[in-house]
């Protein structure tokens, strides 16, 4: 059963195998695991469970796990990503940590590196606790990255094509979710979240709520 005190972490692997196995190290750890299969599922979890944080198989059918690297950067800049790579690849452990993973692990994996790993990432991701379980839409990732760059409401309003009122309230979802008062606070919040790294809004990208 989850409480509030375990970490959840989401492990991608297309093996059920190897799912299994992780699935067991990390429940007897006291950890909250979902096991998915690829990446497509990932991400539909990840719009609306909590996640501490993402381990992912790099070689999986279809989009592999440096594209699930990316995409979940886009969902959630915060969330530490381990990748999960083949024996001595090391050309592909330096892709991954260049795309933003926060570590990697080689395959075969060992049980005690495999928590060492873990425990250390979350370790280090303590300081962005305040938006776990509060993801932000892509909507409010654009309305955010826009008052980064210093645009008003009304200005937002005209980039996205929304009204000042909508992007107001999109305003409001982000600094509560930032726990942030001000735009002073808010910028302090984005700096400790490396958010600046992720500031581009592309409007094409995103969604409508």
């Amino acid at each position: 059963m989850e409480t509030d005190t375990q970490e959840h972490v989401f492990f991608v692997d297309d093996e059920s195998k190897v799912r299994l196995v992780v699935r067991r190290i990390l429940e007897r750890a006291g950890m909250h695991v979902t096991c998915l299969s690829s990446v497509d599922e990932c991400l539909s979890h990840l719009e609306d469970e909590r996640c501490d944080l993402l381990i992912t198989d790099v070689k999986m059918p279809g989009r592999d796990g440096i594209e699930l690297l990316i995409a979940a950067k886009e969902v959630q800049p915060w969330l530490p990503v381990v990748v999960v790579t083949g024996f001595g690849d090391v050309p592909m452990a330096v892709r991954a940590l260049k795309a933003g993973a926060a570590d990697f692990i080689e395959k075969p994996l060992d049980r005690d590196i495999l928590l060492k790993t873990i425990r250390a990432t979350i370790c280090r991701s303590t300081a962005h606790s305040a938006l776990l379980g509060h993801s932000l839409t892509k909507t409010e990732m654009s309305v955010l990255f826009h008052i980064l760059e210093g645009k008003t409401n009304r200005e937002v309003a005209n980039v996205l094509n929304r009204s000042p009122r909508t992007v107001e309230v999109h305003r409001r979802h982000v600094m509560r979710k930032l726990n942030a008062d001000n735009v002073v606070e808010l910028v302090r919040r984005a700096a400790d979240l490396h958010l600046f790294d992720f500031a581009e809004a592309p409007e094409d990208k995103m969604a409508k709520p």
